[in-house]
């Protein structure tokens, strides 16, 4: 059986640096389980790891470029072949990040199989998307199946859309996510931490964004002719920026508004991550905290 070790938690609780000194002990190769880490040139916003300065291995980083579309079915074919790779290779690979669909498209069994698009019905759900917007659509999936929609966050428009798709043709896929995937030897780590001591972070974390050149960063990518409506450029911190751009909002707004998502985003991790009871919980806070976590994945593998 492969061995598999996730690392994950909520965004700015310091998950690259754990990974890191894990992969170094354990011959492991990091795979990003983050849904933004996989576009090019969007390095500021996303606490992208600088390859350049690691010899770790790393995986999923910078593969595409940020006009195009990338899927949960593409992650999780492109990762199991990776994760079979590191083990051919005696390696260790340790998927880490914070996406929970992504992590969960490797440890349940879910079906991305996809069914043929009835175009009118889509073209009718993105009218009603662009008149009402996606918090109309997602109280419409709320109603049809309650499981589906709390898998998918209110404002995600197009996972929304794909999801009533889905209804529509009668095949509720979102029913399989709680079956766990017994193909690997799972070893599962969570971060966590005092709240309020994991809000001060976020806020530093934002304040060191902006100083190191967040708005440039977003300029660069619009002068260069990347869509507002990109689906990279929905991420938390670069919409805001736009927003800014654009002369929605007022500087000192913005920041607090990025601090604002992402703080409400950790929270929404937490509540999704703490349904697995896979997961071993460690404080990042606690005294040896790298000990007892390498005591644990010692435990768990063979």
């Amino acid at each position: 059986m492969e061995n598999l070790l996730i690392l994950t938690g909520p965004t700015g609780i310091g998950k690259t640096e754990i990974s890191l000194e894990l992969a170094k002990k354990y011959k492991g190769e990091i795979i990003s389980s983050d849904s933004m880490q996989i576009y090019k040139k969007l390095d500021i916003g996303t606490a992208k790891v600088d390859l350049k300065n690691t010899e770790i291995p790393h995986h999923m980083v910078d593969i595409i470029d940020p006009d195009k579309n990338f899927s949960v079915a593409d992650f999780k074919y492109m990762a199991e072949e990776i994760i079979s790779e590191i083990n051919n290779r005696e390696g260790l690979p340790l998927v880490v990040g914070g996406t929970g669909l992504y992590i969960n498209s490797l440890v349940y069994n879910l079906d991305f199989t996809e069914t043929e698009a009835d175009y009118a019905y889509r073209e009718e759900l993105n009218k009603i998307l662009q008149e009402r917007g996606s918090e109309f659509l997602y109280t419409k999936l709320y109603e049809l199946n309650k499981d589906m929609a709390e898998k998918i966050h209110p404002n995600n428009g197009q996972r929304i859309i794909r999801a009533l798709e889905i209804l529509k043709d009668g095949n509720e896929k979102g029913n399989n996510f709680r079956q766990e995937n017994g193909d690997y030897n799972l070893i599962f780590i969570g971060l966590n931490m005092d709240r309020e001591r994991l809000y001060e972070r976020i806020n530093k974390r934002v304040d060191k964004m902006i100083e190191l050149g967040l708005v440039e960063e977003v300029k660069d990518l619009l002068d260069a002719g990347l869509d507002k409506g990109s689906q990279s450029l929905k991420a938390i911190g670069y919409k805001e920026v736009i927003s800014y751009l654009d002369g929605e909002i007022e500087y000192n707004e913005m920041i607090e508004l990025i601090k604002k998502n992402s703080r409400h985003y950790a929270k929404r991790q937490l509540t999704w991550f703490r349904r697995d009871n896979r997961i071993q919980w460690f404080d990042r806070e606690s005294d040896n905290l790298l000990k007892k976590i390498e005591t644990y994945i010692d435990s768990k593998l063979d």
